[in-house]
């Protein structure tokens, strides 16, 4: 089955979008600022988890939980300039970022990041996922 981010087609001048340094600066600080977002749940979530365990099994349960969200992890936190504006539609979607956050990218971008986020909220990403 095909993926959402598979389905989403980029439009002529998203592919061929350029990021000056000062954009750049401030992706980076956005995509490391929802990094840290996303750890500090991993994190939470494995500590409850943690005080929890009271017998062998759930230790490979916590085990298997933190196997999948390093999965999750690595494949939505992809840092090349090709699907950066997936990346961040993605993450502006589930509240990882806000639009605040990435204050300072040029306005092509942020409607390409917000028309991403949109086609996930839309019906036709549930199909594809």
């Amino acid at each position: 089955m095909r993926s959402a981010y598979h389905s989403f087609q980029k439009s002529d001048s998203e592919r061929e979008l350029t990021w000056s340094p000062a954009e750049k600066s401030v992706a980076r600080k956005a995509f490391d600022r929802a990094l840290q977002r996303e750890l500090d749940g991993v994190i939470a979530e494995t500590k409850s988890r943690a005080a929890a365990i009271r017998q062998a099994s759930d230790v490979w349960d916590l085990e298997r939980y933190l196997t999948k969200r390093r999965g999750q992890i690595d494949r939505r936190f992809d840092y090349r300039y090709s699907v950066l504006i997936q990346v961040f539609g993605e993450l502006l979607h589930r509240g990882r970022l806000s639009e605040q956050d990435l204050r300072g990218l040029s306005e092509d971008k942020l409607v390409a990041i917000r028309r991403y986020a949109t086609f996930l909220a839309s019906p036709m990403s549930a199909i594809t996922e």
